[in-house]
């Protein structure tokens, strides 16, 4: 939405596709997982035919992604 009415998408828009998952911090969850949240996202750009994924190309896998967070420290 803009300025909270719902627009239909149109090309050359982008947006974000942030699915994710957080874990409660409750007792019955296993101490290494309370709190944590993992999201990973998406820019999408709308096209005249479709859509276009322009973050297809960041690491996915928890190997690549340790690989990252390594070369930063």
């Amino acid at each position: 939405s803009i300025d909270g009415l719902w627009v239909e998408l149109e090309a050359n828009m982008v947006l974000t596709v942030e699915p994710g998952i957080y874990i409660s911090k409750q007792a019955d969850v296993p101490k290494k997982y309370r709190g944590i949240g993992v999201r990973i996202e998406d820019d999408v750009l709308v096209t005249k035919d479709g859509h276009k994924i322009l973050s297809n190309k960041i690491p996915r896998n928890i190997d690549e992604i340790e690989n990252i967070m390594r070369q930063s420290i």
